[in-house]
């Protein structure tokens, strides 16, 4: 008789990534929907229509290496491996996120950003050693998340907690004003904004700003993005984000992966949540091309609901308006064009 080899697996731990276009209400977010509802969308939602997640090459070794597996989900990834296997407290595990769908910078908050790629020299001796840097590219780590609630309802997001108004606030940036959840429509200096929730404690923790780590050139290296990533061989230059679990967070055992080198006995759900765009909506004539009338402030793009008595947009082309008419200058204000 053959011999049967039977290797239990258990679960490391699982990203979420949940994009509110998809999961919203009109004005009423996913997370306060009623449980028969949010139930329906989860059923219905799959992520990789608009992303793929993959595993750097490093780390699919690191996984071979240890007997373990990775697996896309419809709500993000999730990493098992050996029940008894021992993990270092230094194991990092990166995963690259690319996009998928054309029209996803449309309907995502954050993508006005410039993402541009810039390469610097290092003369080294007779060698020249070459750094390639892309700007804005966030950055989610259970190293630098935050979490909202009390067990056994506490949610750990990956992202960094909302950050205070700056003076060099851009459109679409978030910020905690009075314990509020706001969203600038405009940017710094005068911006204009719109209040998400009226308790930041209460909303989830959305990517933003501060996702996207602060670059530290090395000596003798000038001139690289303020915010940003470096490109090493294994991140491919259309990367849109990178997800980066520690094993262990020596701060906050919530965040860790393991217990004393072994795979935790409720091993942790991390939650990565997209912010729905919102941009004032201008309704014209198509037989005219004139203006009609336009929303008194921005309004979100959802797929399900209508945050509007009229019609919603049938397209998602989003525009800017400048400052003077300036493309130098600040934006103030997004919109979108509605025939009607």
């Amino acid at each position: 008789m053959a011999e049967r080899i039977v290797i239990g697996f258990k679960r490391l731990f699982e990203v979420c990534l949940l994009h509110h276009y998809w999961l919203d209400d009109g004005s009423d977010c996913f997370d306060f929907l009623p449980d028969i509802v949010r139930n329906r969308r989860l059923s219905l939602y799959d992520s990789r229509n608009f992303v793929s997640i993959c595993p750097s090459l490093s780390t699919q070794k690191n996984l071979t290496a240890l007997g373990g597996v990775f697996r896309n989900t419809a709500l993000g990834l999730l990493v098992a491996v050996p029940k008894d296997t021992f993990i270092s407290d230094n194991e990092t595990f990166t995963f690259t996120i690319t996009v998928n769908d054309p029209d996803f910078n449309n309907y995502t908050a954050l993508t006005l950003l410039k993402k541009n790629i810039c390469e610097t020299y290092l003369q080294v001796g007779e060698n020249t050693k070459t750094f390639r840097y892309k700007e804005n590219v966030p950055v989610f780590s259970n190293l630098t998340g935050s979490k909202r609630g009390t067990a056994p309802n506490k949610t750990l997001f990956l992202s960094n907690e909302i950050p205070s108004a700056s003076p060099d606030d851009k459109v679409e940036f978030l910020n905690n004003t009075g314990g509020a959840l706001v969203q600038l429509t405009s940017s710094q200096p005068t911006a204009k904004t719109l209040q998400i929730g009226g308790m930041a404690a209460n909303m989830p923790v959305f990517f933003n700003q501060l996702d996207s780590p602060v670059l530290i050139p090395p000596v003798g290296i000038t001139g690289i993005p303020d915010r940003g990533i470096l490109l090493d061989g294994e991140i491919p230059d259309n990367v849109f984000g990178l997800i980066r679990i520690a094993a262990k967070n020596n701060a906050d055992p919530d965040f860790s992966c393991t217990s004393a080198g072994l795979p935790k006995a409720n091993s942790p759900v991390f939650q990565i949540r997209l912010k729905n765009r919102s941009a004032v909506w201008k309704y014209i004539g198509k037989n005219t091309g004139l203006p009609i009338t336009e929303s008194s402030e921005s309004l979100p793009f959802t797929f399900y609901g209508n945050p509007s008595m009229k019609p919603k947009p049938s397209g998602l082309s989003v525009k800017a308006e400048f400052e003077d008419g300036d493309a130098t200058k600040k934006i103030t204000q997004l919109y979108v064009e509605i025939y009607e």
